[in-house]
């Protein structure tokens, strides 16, 4: 029976395969592991096995996982990688370190009011809808700059990049062409002066695509995990 350790060990060297065969450094791409539904003791496992960085969807069962691994809060980055509604941006300005899923102005400000000035600014990410699915959260592409200039002058926060869950697609050039369509305007918000440095892209199906894209961070649940719980 495999252990959490042998996945965290596994899906690194497979993460570091898909840099390398993009021709990448290793340390470009960090792992985000994604323990929604998971407990807190598979946390505490995934920490023991070398990872720091935990993604949630849902905010009361993030809530309660950072309650209940607070000997391990000054160690752990906790990042909300789920819809945000506006009654929950307390909580998730005072507890959370990164928000991926930001896709409205107004959702910005909320985080902005209520990020305690005694905590580092939140990190944040605009949510594009980059392949224009009428099921999916996010902004459309064509209205990301005048947003992401928005919330780049808001205080208390700090606009770190782009966020995207694209369409399924089967084949390896399918699947990278929405992730270099999201590069493409995250290079033209650095151009406009904005300095981003974080494009979070690519799940377990389209890891690779999204490496060779230039993704920043990678998004990993069930492969690290194993079967979520109900």
């Amino acid at each position: 029976m495999t252990t959490i350790s042998d996945n965290v060990q596994a899906t690194q060297a497979r993460l570091n395969r898909a840099c390398f065969a993009a021709q990448r450094p290793g340390d470009t791409v960090a792992l985000l592991a994604v323990s929604k539904r998971q407990t807190a003791e598979a946390v505490r496992q995934a920490h023991a096995a070398g990872l720091c960085a935990f993604g949630e969807n849902y905010v009361q069962e993030g809530l309660d996982k950072i309650a209940a691994l607070a000997d391990l809060r000054a160690v752990l980055q906790w990042h909300l990688i789920g819809p945000l509604q506006s009654n929950k941006t307390r909580a998730v300005a005072e507890t959370f370190d990164w928000v991926h899923s930001v896709d409205r102005l107004k959702t910005a400000q909320r985080l902005s009011e209520q990020r305690p000035e005694g905590l580092a600014p939140l990190n944040v990410c605009l949510q594009v809808n980059i392949s224009g699915e009428d099921s999916k959260s996010g902004v459309a592409p064509a209205n990301v700059p005048a947003l992401a200039h928005a919330v780049a002058a808001l205080p208390r926060l700090r606009l770190r990049g782009l966020m995207s869950i694209p369409e399924p697609a089967d084949t390896l050039d399918a699947q990278r062409a929405p992730h270099r369509a999201l590069h493409l305007l995250f290079d033209q918000l650095n151009a406009e002066g904005l300095a981003l440095d974080t494009l979070s892209m690519g799940m377990s199906a389209d890891l690779e695509a999204a490496v060779h894209e230039g993704t920043t961070t990678v998004r990993i649940g069930t492969a690290i995990f194993g079967a979520r719980e109900a």
